[in-house]
């Protein structure tokens, strides 16, 4: 308890004195000599430009990515330590340089950054339709001017030009709009529209033209849009007080009822008293006079005041709305639903037997089927009607809803396949040859061998050999090892 008696006597209400630290002067505290060779920047559009993509996708395009170091040092400033000279000479060459199709400014780190630093970017410009009278060096610098500082022109007045435009390279403010055009005039009083346009920059505001953010955001729009909604409002309450009034000074009903109890009903858009019922209470109002019309006014006000939490009496009683009607017919004036699911099952009496639920719901939802067979649409009771064997009937049916001789579809929905009988190609005939008459004495000379279709001289096969005997029973045998 002292040690707490103690640490209570010691808290003071007064405010602690805020001592800055101060950062040690020692080489081992300070980057300058690594940040000699880096470069500075920070993003226009930081709403779309994401710093940590940043870091790893823009050396990338830089073509250095395992010879710079990137850091992020806040949500739109970077800072890209090289390895090289070269490397970072050529990334500052471009001048502009873009990530996520809205445009970076980069400039090399300088110990003491001036107050205008990564606030312009060096960038190419095309100034088109300039007037012939004036194709001159002057006249192209003070157009560019306009612009922003021109640091270099691409113009020769002693050799040819090929293109339409003129290249001048200005310093670009990006805290101002990227003109597109701008309007001159003339010496001789005439007034001519100079063109600009601006390399290697994608994406702008399309309304204000600046780089820093996309047409949605645009201030300039979102400030409009505030106006107007403004002016809506103030103009939805002028109207609100400007209605005209239902009651008015010289209305008998003036100071007994309140426009709000009038009015019209902002939920329904219906009157909250029918008018016929407001010409019938000043009547009755004009009615009395001295004391009587004040008890009038009275029951004006208490029938009102007593109709205030019954809707029901008042859309009958103060509105003249036909009366509710409650009907015990659960399903008065229902119309036919639709459904998939068959609701209900049909069955048929006792005498003509019992139909299976599966059956009479495929027949429900089957319909009765037509077909045209043999040039005669017949339906599927007359199938039950004609015998199945007799030869008047149309139908050879069988227990899978097939048909005989028909190719169209069975009550069941398949078709069946028209029996056709196989033809058979037509072949040429064969030349009917004859073998050669054999003699008794061996020879087979053949007699008139055109007319019967034998060669008149027949090749003998390669390497058959004549077994001795019968000459009927000469066979040919292969002398090779095949």
């Amino acid at each position: 308890m002292a040690n707490i008696d103690d640490a209570l006597l010691a808290l003071t209400l007064e405010e602690e004195e805020d001592v800055p630290f101060i950062l040690p002067n020692h080489p081992k505290y300070c980057s300058s000599e690594k940040n000699v060779m880096s470069i500075m920047g920070r993003t226009l559009n930081p709403a779309c430009q994401n710093m940590a993509d940043l870091i790893l996708d823009i050396p990338r395009k830089w073509q250095v990515y395992d010879r710079v170091r990137g850091v992020a040092l806040s949500s739109d400033r970077f800072q890209f330590i090289f390895k090289y000279e070269h490397d970072l000479e050529e990334v500052l060459r471009k001048h502009v340089w873009t990530f996520n199709e809205w445009s970076v400014v980069i400039d090399r780190w300088v110990e003491k950054p001036p107050e205008n630093y990564l606030k312009f970017i060096p960038v190419w410009i095309q100034i088109r339709n300039i007037p012939v009278n004036y194709y001159t060096e002057a006249s192209i610098y003070d157009l560019a001017d306009i612009i922003g500082e021109v640091k270099e022109i691409a113009f020769d007045s002693e050799k040819p030009h090929s293109r339409d435009y003129v290249r001048v390279k200005v310093n670009f403010d990006v805290s101002r709009p990227v003109r597109r055009s701008k309007a001159v005039v003339l010496p001789t009083g005439e007034t001519t529209t100079i063109w600009y346009d601006f390399e290697r920059i994608q994406k702008r505001c399309y309304h204000c033209q600046r780089l820093t953010h996309e047409k949605d955001k645009c201030p300039i729009l979102v400030n409009m849009r505030k106006g107007k909604a403004e002016l809506r409002r103030a103009n939805i309450l002028a109207g609100k007080q400007k209605r005209e009034l239902v009651l008015k000074e010289m209305d008998p009903l003036f100071g007994v009822l309140t426009e709000e109890q009038v009015g019209i009903d902002p939920d329904s858009g219906r009157a909250k008293i029918n008018e016929e019922v407001l010409q019938e209470m000043r009547t009755y109002l004009l009615a009395g006079d001295g004391s009587d019309r004040k008890v009038r006014e009275e029951r004006v006000k208490r029938s009102i005041m007593e109709l205030a939490n019954n809707k029901r009496e008042q859309n009958s009683v103060l509105r003249l709305e036909a009366g509710l009607v409650i009907t015990s017919s659960l399903d008065k004036g229902k119309g036919p639903v639709y459904d998939q699911e068959t609701t209900s099952k049909k069955t048929a009496n006792s005498n003509t037997g019992i139909l299976g639920d599966k059956m009479m719901s495929s027949a429900i939802n089957a319909g009765l089927a037509m077909r045209r067979v043999a040039g005669v649409h017949v339906t599927a009771s007359e199938r039950l009607v004609e015998p199945m064997g007799s030869e008047n009937s149309v139908f050879k049916s069988c227990s899978n809803g097939f048909e005989v001789g028909s190719s169209e579809g069975s009550s069941s929905g398949q078709r069946v396949r028209r029996y056709q009988p196989r033809r058979k190609n037509a072949t040429d005939k064969k030349t009917v040859t004859r073998k050669p008459r054999i003699t008794k004495g061996g020879s087979n000379e053949v007699k008139n061998p055109e007319a019967i279709g034998v060669s008149p001289q027949k090749r003998k096969a390669e390497g058959v050999k004549e077994v001795s005997g019968d000459v009927r029973s000469k066979i040919a045998k292969r002398c090779g090892p095949e």
